[in-house]
């Protein structure tokens, strides 16, 4: 059932104009109010990988037999796109060419408020409402503008309705400073953006009392209305009480105050006023030294580790940009080596460091060294993130794959469950990927109730599992599940 937004109230935040506060009292996992996209789409990289209606990740994709740029999963997602493709199939055609992922956005929004005039159902703002920013652009952002703008205008057909500069140059400014991320069908990988009016009403907290989550409708129902409706779910992550502000955090907080501020800055043009910001919580731990029994590195080699492991942070970044992942475990392993003696385990270079080698070391099959590496991580971000924090589950999970690939099921069990407990709250039971740790969490268990019975057995059937068919992993657990049922159920 669609949560309406009965639950939640437009008023005046102090200081930050207009945001959303509860009418109702909510508990962590509660979805507050869902919404669908006012106009989505796929970005101009993804174009023929991504199904156009219902943004689920496909090999083998149809293209429009008109415009030849829309790709569906198949006719029934094709009918579904096909009130929101129609009038940009005709101008693709006559453009000659797609035009950028701003510009299609744009259009499609144009398109629908000029159908449905300026309300549509359940908004509790028109977009023409929405601050656009565009007094605060720098003169780079506004060249690029200007570009868009010009390019929007040969776009558009003359048979649409026609509109006013001023007009036209709101819809991009809202778009560059409210356009939300639309996710993949497992939520891992950004593949298009969208605009969600309702969503861009409620206001950031670096600590949030809410998490934004894609769910794409309900899976099963692939054939049903639902098929393409990529939905947000604003959810609770505690306690909120009637009255109370609803905020949702628009930047990670394992950046430093000061550069979770910058960022604000430049991508939002505010400047952040929460108290984590003012009285910079845990700025210290993440640039912390450290401390073995009562012992401390001076605050001189504390900066020194620091400042070398900013460095090869950005030589690690290059080498895994060009696929050089043999060089990137050498970057880290040389990094740690040097720094993990001096720097604390909640230090941000280093958990940067511990995450990316457990990423390319599950990736070439080195599983011990990538449990031992993320269990490391998942510890520090236990020190630094809110408990129910979707970074924190995420990274549990990977941690739990990695524990189980390298045959130590008790700590994986442990992490997977961890991991569930959390996504149950920010992404809700029926999210693909609760389900996929809801099936490792049954599989883990069953695992170690053999490795409690008999540890010899357990290993030898693990063992011929894996030579039987080596469990492969890529950057993201998408395999996981495939790779759990074919563990022990082995038919020839």
């Amino acid at each position: 059932a669609a949560v309406t937004m009965e639950n939640v109230a437009v008023f005046d935040s102090p200081g930050k104009g207009r945001g959303l506060k509860a009418t109702k009292e909510f508990w962590a996992g509660d979805v507050i109010f869902s919404e669908p996209s006012l106009a989505a789409v796929v970005f101009d990289s993804l174009a023929e990988r991504i199904c156009h209606s219902c943004f689920r990740r496909q090999e083998k994709l149809q293209k429009c037999s008109q415009c030849k740029f829309a790709h569906y999963c198949d006719r029934t997602c094709q009918r579904a796109g096909w009130a929101e493709h129609k009038l940009e199939c005709g101008a693709i055609k006559a453009f000659g060419k797609a035009p950028n992922e701003n510009i299609r956005l744009a259009a499609r929004l144009m398109w629908r408020l000029d159908k449905e005039g300026s309300v549509v159902s359940d908004m509790l703002t028109t977009v023409e409402e929405l601050e656009d920013h565009i007094a605060d652009l720098q003169e780079d952002e506004l060249k690029e503008l200007k570009v868009d703008i010009h390019n929007f205008l040969d776009y558009w057909p003359r048979n649409s309705k026609q509109h006013t500069i001023d007009d036209i140059s709101h819809l991009f400014g809202v778009i560059n400073c409210n356009g939300f991320t639309v996710s993949d069908q497992r939520g891992l990988q950004a593949v298009g953006v969208g605009l969600f009016p309702n969503l861009c009403l409620v206001n950031h907290d670096c600590w949030p009392n809410c998490t934004v989550i894609l769910n794409h409708g309900n899976q099963s129902a692939v054939n049903s209305m639902f098929h393409s409706q990529r939905r947000i779910e604003l959810r609770s992550l505690g306690k909120i009480a009637e009255g109370e502000e609803l905020t949702v955090a628009y930047v990670d907080f394992l950046n430093l105050s000061e550069e979770r501020r910058r960022l604000l800055k430049t991508q939002y043009f505010f400047d952040c006023q929460c108290e984590h910001c003012r009285n910079r919580t845990k700025d210290d731990l993440k640039l912390a030294g450290r401390e073995v029994d009562g012992l401390k590195p001076s605050e001189e080699q504390v900066k020194e580790a620091t400042d070398y492991c900013f460095q090869m942070l950005e030589k690690m970044d290059k080498a895994r940009l060009d696929g050089d992942y043999h060089e990137v475990v050498k970057i880290c392993r040389d990094a740690i080596d040097r720094t993990e003696p001096v720097l604390a385990d909640t230090h941000i270079y280093l958990l940067r460091m511990w995450s990316t080698l457990s990423e390319v070391q599950a990736y070439l099959q080195y599983f011990n060294d990538a449990a031992t590496y993320s269990r490391k991580m998942v510890e520090g971000y236990m020190k630094l993130y809110p408990p129910n924090n979707a970074a924190l589950g995420m990274a549990a999970m990977r941690a739990g794959v990695n524990h189980w690939q390298a045959g130590l099921i008790e700590v994986g069990h442990g992490m997977v469950c961890k991991a569930y407990a959390i996504l149950l709250v920010t992404h809700g039971p029926t999210h693909p990927i609760t389900k996929d740790l809801e099936a490792m969490r049954m599989q883990t268990e069953m695992e170690l109730r053999m490795f409690k019975q008999n540890e010899y057995v357990y290993h030898s059937m693990r063992d011929a599992a894996l030579q039987n068919k080596p469990m492969t992993m890529m950057h993201e657990p998408k395999g996981v599940e495939e790779g759990i049922k074919n563990l022990f159920h082995r038919r020839k």
